[in-house]
């Protein structure tokens, strides 16, 4: 795999870092976080079928090896429902 190519943790796509989410488990704090940090990181596709894989089978928590908090999936859901109706526009 080449640099800055990344793979969903939900459908196993690989892409440029920049065409995903980044979620980081912050280190040495431990807090889970959206784009910020350094850590130990897990990307996924911002699109409805991969968030609803990620959540359902745990695929966040497993990547980052910790518990992610429901905050985090709400987070992204927003996120989700903020691009689908900025595309609309």
């Amino acid at each position: 795999m080449e640099p800055n190519y990344r793979r969903c943790i939900a459908c196993r796509k690989i892409a440029h870092k920049r065409e995903f989410w980044r979620i980081v488990r912050v280190h040495p704090s431990q807090q889970v976080q959206i784009n910020q940090g350094s850590g130990r990181s897990a990307y996924i596709c911002p699109q409805e079928d991969c968030l609803k894989t990620a959540q359902k089978k745990n695929r966040l928590g497993r990547s980052l090896r910790c518990a992610v908090p429901d905050s985090i999936y709400r987070e992204l859901w927003e996120r989700l429902q903020r691009r689908t109706s900025d595309s609309e526009s």
